[in-house]
């Protein structure tokens, strides 16, 4: 009798209890959410990366803007009047707006200079601000 029972075929498994056969339609549906929400994100860091980026070169523009301002009023002047002086130039195809502001210090010989780079006619708020001094006290 045992030689009867081992020539039977084994029962065949009912679909749930299969297994390797495939991804059934919720499974695909759950891993397709989940694929769209990490694309999501994705193109989401990659905007902010872009952005920052932008944010990153209009502050170095203006910082090299305010570089060049004290500089060239260093050439041009030794020691310059105190007052506020403002400007304009067009630099990396925009224009960028200046404020230059000497004031005297405890030294008669010396000024202080401040700039402030706008991208704004208003100049409501600086993208970049640069400090520095000139004067006869200073050597070159």
């Amino acid at each position: 009798m045992l030689r009867a029972e081992s020539r039977r075929r084994p029962r065949r498994a009912a679909p749930a209890e299969r297994s390797g056969r495939g991804f059934t339609l919720l499974e695909v549906l759950i891993a397709l959410v989940v694929l769209s929400l990490a694309l999501t994100a994705l193109v989401h860091a990659a905007s902010v990366s872009t952005r920052d980026f932008s944010g990153l070169r209009e502050r170095s523009y203006a910082g090299w803007i305010a570089a060049n301002v004290l500089s060239e009023t260093r050439l041009k002047e030794r020691l310059p009047e105190a007052g506020r002086r403002d400007g304009q130039l067009n630099y990396a195809g925009r224009p960028w707006f200046w404020r230059l502001q000497i004031s005297t210090t405890q030294d008669a010989q010396i000024r202080r200079l401040d700039v402030q780079v706008y991208t704004d006619a208003q100049r409501s708020d600086p993208v970049a601000q640069l400090s520095g001094f000139t004067g006869d006290s200073i050597a070159p």
